[in-house]
């Protein structure tokens, strides 16, 4: 049998103090070297913790009772920043259309989750020029967004880049980061991707995500997600899992006392908080532009 790296924790107010063990896992699971190992203190998102989830626009003023704010990570740079990423060339980010908002939120008593893409290339990112052409599929569905091949063999041609995106969340005071587009299996991306590769790259990105103390959740991903997920990410994110009837596929995460945050862009809001609040899940029903608009259970 392989060996997961796992963890004893203690949490306090949402924090955790996490000290490593090594616990047996069934032959399906990643080499051992693929197991996110979770670092000292990290934020560690119990069920039913509230949220807002806010990717385009300028963001407000924290909303009472909120106690997470997911927000774009090229949006919340708060001044020019310039990063060399050996091997591939330099970066500049500009100063963000909601530079500061990490500040208020923390003076706020906010978490600030950072979203950024780890499993798509993105034309208009600024180091969009630095992904060799040979990683980047086909369209993802979403404008200028497409797949990378996230194949262990195509790592090194543009992982740090990746990981450098992780370095500046870091860098400018994120909490947390939300990755997203790992999951291209089954979404023709133009390589041929398996399910075991896929499961080994979402537990890289947690890896490389903890080693910068950041808290990390899983994106989707419904069709990997078990134990050995819930073991390496500190909380997990759905979209429109009621939709599809696939919030089941979560409980994993509940089972390990993990939040799981749903977005729902359609259906009746009262049936959808009722069905949230029997699987200990954090629900809001948001538009698919992901503004500011938000309607919580």
């Amino acid at each position: 049998m392989a060996k997961l790296r796992a963890c004893l924790s203690v949490t306090l107010a949402g924090w955790s103090m996490v000290v490593p063990i090594v616990l047996p896992v069934s032959v399906q699971a990643p080499p051992e070297r693929y197991v996110a190992t979770v670092p000292a203190y990290v934020w560690h998102p119990a069920p039913r913790t509230t949220w807002q989830w806010q990717i385009t626009g300028r963001v407000g003023a924290p909303l009472p009772g909120v106690t997470m704010y997911d927000i774009d990570l090229e949006d919340a740079v708060p001044s020019i920043r310039r990063m060399s990423v050996p091997g591939f060339g330099t970066v500049t980010w500009s100063r963000g259309a909601n530079a500061g908002v990490i500040r208020r939120m923390h003076a706020a008593g906010r978490v600030v989750v950072c979203y950024l893409d780890s499993g798509a290339w993105e034309s208009y990112r600024p180091d969009a020029h630095l992904f060799p052409k040979s990683v980047i599929g086909l369209g993802t569905g979403w404008s200028g967004e497409k797949w990378l091949d996230i194949r262990p063999q195509s790592w090194r041609r543009f992982a740090p880049l990746i990981w450098a995106r992780m370095d500046l969340a870091r860098a400018i005071g994120c909490d947390a980061v939300e990755p997203d587009q790992n999951n291209p299996v089954g979404n023709r991306p133009g390589f041929p991707i398996t399910y075991s590769q896929e499961r080994v790259w979402y537990h890289e990105v947690a890896k490389q995500a903890h080693a910068r103390s950041l808290s990390v959740g899983m994106k989707n991903g419904v069709e990997i997600m078990d134990a050995t997920m819930a073991r390496s990410f500190d909380w997990a994110l759905l979209e429109e899992c009621f939709t599809y009837d696939e919030c089941d596929l979560a409980r994993p995460f509940v089972a390990a006392r993990k939040a799981v945050f749903v977005a729902e862009y359609h259906g009746d809001i009262k049936r959808l908080c009722a069905r949230a609040r029997a699987q200990s899940l954090s629900l809001i029903r948001k538009r698919l532009e992901l503004d500011a608009w938000r309607f919580s259970c």
